[in-house]
């Protein structure tokens, strides 16, 4: 993924956005565990134009359970198994510094951008697993872009009605929404690129 230079500037001053998904077994890291998530590749932009990727790279981790605490619904809804996850599953320590190490090899001296619906949830667990098994994330403190704050904006919306659900169906990608990290990384990713690259020119919302 690299970008015709239009204007001169240190590679830092460039975003890699990386589209993230997380699945857990409860409301809050820490008491609760993450149970899994996925990393997609999902373009750069240099403060002039964005570029996605043409054939986007995925990242999936899964992780051991680092407390016995934990709610039937979240479980119910991510169908994950704890007992198999506490057997096979990665330690914190293991998977987090894989995630860290795969988005640095994929940033190639940019700044890594976590775009995430809504990210304030995603980024909660990323970040306190992040800073707590690696001790610092490669996200920093600040880089979360909201998909759903971008479709309030881009189509001038409030934001309790710019949920993926609100995105206009010819933007819309046709990767399900399945509860595996993997498949909502990527249609994540791909929802993120078409409202980006979107002209606001000719199409009915």
């Amino acid at each position: 993924m690299d970008l015709d230079r239009s204007r001169e500037g240190a590679l830092s001053e460039e975003d890699v956005y990386f589209s993230v998904d997380v699945e857990t077994d409860g409301p809050i890291p820490g008491e609760y565990s993450l149970l899994s998530f996925a990393i997609v590749e999902a373009g750069i932009h240099n403060g002039v134009r964005y570029l996605g990727p043409e054939e986007p790279e995925t990242g999936y981790w899964e992780l051991k359970p680092i407390s016995d605490k934990f709610e039937h619904e979240a479980l119910e809804v991510n169908r994950l198994d704890r007992t198999r996850l506490a057997r096979d599953g990665d330690t914190p320590e293991v998977a987090m510094r894989s995630a860290a190490e795969w988005i640095r090899n994929r940033s190639s001296g940019r700044r890594p951008v976590m775009v995430a619906s809504p990210v304030g949830f995603d980024w909660m667990f990323m970040h306190w697993y992040f800073v707590r098994y690696c001790g610092a994330s490669p996200f920093g403190y600040s880089s979360g872009f909201d998909l759903k704050t971008a479709i309030s904006v881009r189509f001038d919306r409030p934001v309790a009605q710019s949920g993926r659900s609100s995105i206009p169906r010819w933007m819309e990608s046709h990767v399900p929404h399945s509860h595996d990290p993997r498949d909502d990384a990527l249609k994540q990713a791909q929802e993120f690129q078409a409202i980006r690259e979107w002209q606001g020119i000719g199409v009915e919302l």
